[in-house]
Formats: structure tokens, sequence, C-alpha cells
């Protein structure tokens, strides 16, 4: 079931089925002198990957680098399970998420909080990571893998604050994890893309400049943690910039109009589905339609725990 995709000479996404779910998110391969994983989904998603790299035919224990773009659980939640086949490897995290590593305690506490009675078909087990296997990189810090590849880390805050984009030299692409927003290119087969606004850290001032950074350094691709690669990036600066005021706008719209606090979260959703169906124009798929529905749900979460902070 398990299935990579080759994007460029030695750059591979490996589709990891999230929640189940494929073109969910991704694991990007990096096949250097130094092998380097940058994210790896949540422990259900391990076997998925490992298989990937299976097909590609590579061991595990020659990997030398677990990258992981920021600690949420659907980017960085199997990176203690997946540690246990990549005996080798060192992972590389942002310096507010080094700690929430080593102890995941707060992590699966506050994911508890979201997703509930779910919480461990989703993301058990969530191991510690020895702290002697942790190395952090701080902004403008590179990684070399090769004579012809360097990895740049870039602190890029708005979805989280424990948030880095890395810069591969040699494709002249960045992986943006969640900073950028979602990428439904794939089940849309046109360029699609929405802000990621999900609790607690949503910022839209500091996406923006995240944005905006990354932007200035003029990339050629940008590889989304939900899910592939695109080329079209001034698309991607154009829709994020159009979507995150309509978000914001909208969900202080819905606060101002619901005096039934359990009912604002369905609301937003709601009326959030209905700007982003009437934006597409045309019908699309089922899977594009769950995959949205999906994202808004956790968006919404993030954008009334915004508002709220307004008060």
């Amino acid at each position: 079931m398990s299935k990579f995709e080759t994007l460029h000479l030695n750059r591979y996404v490996i589709d990891v089925y999230d929640l189940g779910i494929p073109n969910r998110t991704g694991t990007y391969f990096l096949n250097e002198t130094k092998k380097a994983i940058i994210d790896t989904s949540a422990s259900p998603s391990i076997p998925y990957l490992l298989d990937g790299l299976k097909e590609l035919q590579v061991n595990p224990s020659e990997i030398d680098y677990v990258i992981v773009t920021h600690i949420h659980l659907d980017h960085a939640g199997g990176v203690g399970l997946l540690l246990q086949h990549c005996p080798n490897a060192t992972v590389i995290v942002h310096p507010k998420g080094a700690r929430h590593l080593v102890d995941p305690s707060r992590l699966i506490q506050g994911a508890k909080q979201v997703y509930g009675d779910s919480f461990n078909q989703l993301f058990d087990p969530i191991l510690p990571i020895p702290e002697n296997r942790v190395q952090v990189m701080n902004d403008g810090d590179t990684l070399k893998l090769s004579d012809d590849c360097t990895l740049t880390f870039l602190h890029t805050p708005g979805h989280a604050n424990h948030h880095f984009t890395i810069h591969d030299s040699t494709t002249n692409g960045c992986y943006t994890g969640d900073t950028v927003g979602v990428s439904y290119e794939v089940v849309l087969h046109r360029p699609f893309f929405l802000p990621s606004t999900s609790p607690n850290q949503f910022d839209p001032e500091m996406m923006l400049q995240s944005a905006k950074r990354i932007r200035d350094i003029k990339p050629t691709y940008i590889y989304f943690g939900h899910f592939g690669m695109t080329h079209q990036v001034e698309e991607v600066w154009k829709q994020l910039e159009y979507w995150i005021p309509i978000f914001i706008e909208t969900t202080k719209e819905v606060v101002s109009s619901t005096g039934d606090q359990n009912a604002l979260l369905p609301k937003l959703i709601e009326a959030l589905h209905k700007q982003v169906m009437e934006q597409l124009e045309t019908p699309v798929s089922e899977e594009a339609r769950n995959m949205i529905n999906l994202d808004l749900q956790v968006c919404s979460m993030g954008l009334l725990d915004y508002v709220s902070k307004l008060k």
C-alpha cells in the first residue's frame, strides 16, 4: 500500500497514510552522502514509511538524520518509534521543540484535549527520544548532506513557535511543513492552498512574515507536509494572503453572531466550507471534499482559540 514518488534526482516523497488517508501527509527522503528524512507523521504511519524506504532499497540503518519541521504529532509523533529502526540517526529539531521530543508528556496531553477518545488510534505510541540523539538547529544554521547539498534552517513561526523551514541548496526548494499552509494540488489537479491555523500558536501576522521570508529566498519548489511538491510558488503566496483575512473575519462574525458556545465550532466549519467550495466553483471529488473538511475542523479550533485571545 505504501508508495513513493520521485520528485527530482535523489529526492522522494513517501505517502505515509496519515489517519489512514492517501495523499494526506508525506515524508521526504533525501538520498545524499548523508541520508535524511524530513517529517515522519504519527506512529501509525511508520510502517508505511519503512515500506517506502524498502521500496527505495534503503536500509533504515543508513539514515543519518531524521528532521522534523515542527513537533506537532502529525509531523513528529512517530519519531521515537522510527528511531527503533534507525540506530544511527540523529534527530534535528527547532530549539523550542527539543525538550518536548525528549519528554513528550505535554504533547500527549495537548493532543488528548483536541482528539479525545480518538487519540490512541491516531497517535499511539509516542515514545520519548534520548537526549543524546537530539540536535538543535538555530535560525540560519546549516547541515551539509553532501558536497552538492546543504540544508539551511529558517525560523518560521505563525503555525507554531517551534517551526522551521528547510531550504535545500540542490533543488532550491523549501520544506515548509505547515508554515505556508496545505496543498490540495494532488487531489484537485490544480494549485489550491489553504492556511493551516491549528491550535494553539496560530498567529496570522507571523505566518505572513514567515511566508515573506521564504518568498524572499525565491524558491523554485515548495515541499508541503500536506501534501507533495508544487512549482506554483507564486500561487502559494497569493492564496495564503487571500485566505488568512477571510478565515479570521469569518471567525469573528461567527463568534459575534452565535450565542451558543457549543455551536461555534460547527457553525465556523460550515461557514468556511461554504466559502472554500464557492471559491473552487467546479465540483470536487469526495476525496478532496473530505480532506478539506477534515482540515477545516482543526483550522476552526485554532481560529477560535486565536480570536478568543484577542478579547
